[in-house]
């Protein structure tokens, strides 16, 4: 399992366009696992429902962890889109 600290960066936080946005990049992953916590919250970043559940809002900083044949792609990939997406 790899894990990794990222800052989100949307003035707008993450709302449901680019939680969608996200789920998509997750499920190319098929073959890992990818969890995201916030504080003492973790939930299955498959999941729009649960990522939203987050209120993930600007700077809110996210510990991501992935586990499985694509980790370090699939960590490498969420770290990039939530440091770098916009409203």
């Amino acid at each position: 399992m790899l894990s990794s600290k990222v800052t989100v960066s949307a003035p707008s936080g993450l709302h449901a366009r680019p939680a969608g946005e996200l789920v998509k990049i997750v499920k190319s992953f098929s073959d890992t696992e990818v969890k995201i916590c916030s504080g003492a919250r973790c939930v299955n970043a498959s999941s729009m429902l649960s990522i939203l559940s987050l209120g993930i809002k600007n700077g809110t900083e996210l510990e991501v962890s992935a586990s499985g044949p694509s980790e370090a792609g699939a960590l490498e990939a969420v770290c990039a889109f939530l440091s770098a997406v916009s409203d």
